[in-house]
């Protein structure tokens, strides 16, 4: 039986020695085959999740230049009418896989919509910026009905929220 794990050879004068087998060599080579081949795949997996997140903040900019955009006009069409203008904005209920949320903001000079996954606005991911001074507020969260921009006129004063409804 040690026959077939071991081969003979004449080496040192006719002596018989033991020669490892090859077998273990093999289970060996499989072995590390095994853990290349798992390396390959994670780092082909962490690529491809890297990729789709790069995707998914394209589009999430992508939306908030769109609401920055109607936001635009619909100032714009407040102003000169001195009105009050409402528009239900056509946002996706999900970007990519995953919920997200929009909210406008503004300081003592500027106005900007920021944006973020989740359905929890704790961390801002993007800003876009709106030219023109106004006072912006409201939120929207992906996937809970539609959104809605509205514009009021009120003097000088310029008014712009976001709200979402069903």
């Amino acid at each position: 039986m040690w026959n077939w794990l071991c081969a003979t050879s004449k080496l040192n004068g006719g002596k018989d020695k033991a020669m490892p087998s090859i077998v273990p060599s093999y289970f060996y080579t499989f072995f590390a085959l095994m853990i290349v081949g798992t390396l390959l795949i994670y780092t082909f997996s962490a690529f491809a999740v890297s990729v789709r997140q790069d995707v998914e903040k394209e589009q999430l900019k992508n939306l908030l230049e769109y609401v920055a955009t109607e936001s635009c006009e619909v100032i714009s069409t407040a102003i000169t009418n001195n009105s009050t203008i409402t528009v239900r904005l056509n946002v996706p209920s999900l970007v990519g896989n995953q919920g997200y949320w929009i909210q406008l903001r503004n300081d003592s000079s500027l106005a900007w919509v920021e944006g973020g996954f989740g359905t929890n606005p704790t961390q801002t991911e993007l800003q876009v910026f709106i030219p023109g001074i106004v006072s912006a507020s409201g939120q929207y969260i992906g996937g809970y009905g539609v959104a809605v921009l509205e514009c009021q006129v009120n003097g000088t004063t310029t008014c712009l929220n976001i709200s979402g409804g069903s």
